[in-house]
């Protein structure tokens, strides 16, 4: 056995038994065509070569890792060009993994670390995309003139601390600038009372708000997304702006041993006593907001005020009706046939109500969130969850000041459900905004008129 640093490739076809079920003698034709014309050729230029291969795979070593990356990227072009008239359904198309580290090589095999995250890289990349470790990102700096996109920490599985990375895609928009705010997160683990890790991040300074998480949490993808980069920069500007990755979610823990209602209320008063937090206020929105109710109602003596943005207190199953019921069973369909699938019909069940107004760069960010930000194994446990969160009795209870405040023509959850909150809170003020979205974007009325109701209601209770 040999041990050295290489540079390692994965690739795998996407969606091969579906293809070879559809088409078998023409899926495996030109499979072979494009290892003989392209593949095989691009991998021998860029001093490669092939280790093993699978029926819909193969693992390459590198003497550098611009070699390796050089060689994926022009695999994934090539294989654009040469599918390009092929139907959706019927295109073949690859993800490939690349990382740089230390490998035993034994007679015909490879094996280490740096496989297994390579391999785990290839399976976070886009269709027709490159993902790469962040140590290949810095080697290759300022020596291609592609551009790869900072996906932030990742969480993969089998490898207990998340690892950066960095992906191309053939039609990447440019990459946005994160906020100058987000260069000041300082990112920490904490583990919640069944030993599940927990990621959390504080930004910014003065009165603490602790925000609750929500459906789709990365706080380092987030930055860069035009759905949360602005929405986030206001709230630190002002404030002490602490979040977490609820569990299964982000770069907190992908495995942990339950996912409920009781475990998240365990990990907020975790997070809130890892980041010493005596008295602060608390920011819920959409599923975030029960979780926020049931802290308040908990512990009142260390909640000074208590927001609340498009939640609710009633799952779409609590809610006695029948189209609830039915989106419930369609978005459990979605994800288990299509979770991160790059076909529009599984995309767009959820962008078009999330985000219905917005541009496209920002639905599209919004469906990378999705895919980056956790498996559809835990997707469709917390879709769950949250289609059952039952806080009705408990928002009675409530006894600290309130704002609710709801966009109008929501589509995830109707205005309705944000009337009823502010019903059942005792003395809570309620205020309606104007759009369709589930989230207050940037450049639309209801960011401005968010922060306006904000920012006013917090000088007046926030410290009290």
């Amino acid at each position: 056995m040999e041990r050295r640093l290489a540079a390692i490739m994965v690739a795998d076809m996407v969606g091969y038994s579906r293809l070879i079920e559809t088409d078998q003698d023409g899926t495996l034709a030109r499979q072979k065509a494009h290892r003989k014309e392209l593949i095989d050729p691009e991998i021998v230029r860029n001093r490669g070569h092939i280790v093993k291969t699978t029926g819909d795979g193969m693992l390459a070593e590198f003497p550098s890792a611009q070699d390796a990356v050089r060689c994926a990227v022009d695999i994934q072009a090539g294989m654009n060009r040469r599918e390009a008239d092929e139907d959706d359904d019927r295109r073949i198309q690859y993800r490939i993994g690349i990382n740089l580290g230390d490998v035993v090589f034994d007679e015909d095999d490879i094996f280490g670390d740096g496989v297994n995250i390579a391999a785990r890289l290839e399976g976070l990349a886009q269709p027709g995309g490159v993902c790469i470790s962040d140590i290949v990102h810095q080697t290759m700096l300022d020596r291609l003139n592609e551009s790869f996109r900072d996906m932030g920490g990742q969480r993969v599985k089998n490898i207990s601390r998340p690892i950066r990375v960095w992906q191309w895609t053939p039609d990447a928009p440019v990459q946005r600038v994160a906020p100058e705010m987000a260069l000041k997160q300082r990112v920490q683990f904490t583990t919640s009372a069944d030993g599940t890790q927990i990621a959390w991040a504080s930004v910014g300074e003065g009165l603490p708000i602790l925000k609750a998480p929500h459906w789709l949490n990365h706080i380092e993808y987030e930055w860069g997304s035009p759905v949360w980069g602005a929405f986030l920069t206001e709230i630190a500007r002002n404030y002490r702006l602490i979040r977490f990755d609820q569990r299964g979610n982000g770069l907190s823990d992908w495995e942990p041993p339950r996912i409920d209602h009781d475990s998240m209320l365990e990990d907020m008063e975790e997070v809130a006593d890892a980041a010493g937090l005596d008295r602060f206020v608390i920011f819920g929105m959409s599923q975030g907001a029960s979780t926020a109710v049931r802290y308040a109602v908990k512990h009142p003596d260390r909640v000074s005020a208590l927001v609340i943005f498009g939640g609710y207190m009633r799952g779409r199953l609590n809610r006695g009706n029948a189209d609830d019921e039915k989106y419930v069973e369609a978005g459990l369909m979605m994800m288990r046939e299509g979770w991160g699938s790059p076909s529009p019909v599984y995309r767009n069940f959820f962008t078009s109500n999330f985000v219905p107004d917005a541009s496209r760069e920002v639905s599209e960010s919004w469906d990378e969130l999705q895919r980056v930000s956790v498996n559809a194994e835990n997707a469709i446990k917390i879709w769950d969850m949250n289609n059952r969160i039952d806080t009705v009795e408990v928002a009675k209870q409530v006894r600290v000041p309130t704002l609710v405040l709801h966009i109008s023509g929501d589509r995830v959850v109707p205005v309705s459900e944000g009337r009823l909150t502010a019903r059942l809170i005792p003395g809570a003020s309620f205020a309606e905004l104007p759009g369709n979205d589930h989230v207050a974007l940037e450049g639309h009325p209801c960011f401005d008129m968010f922060f306006d109701e904000v920012r006013a209601f917090l000088a007046e209770h926030g410290s009290s």
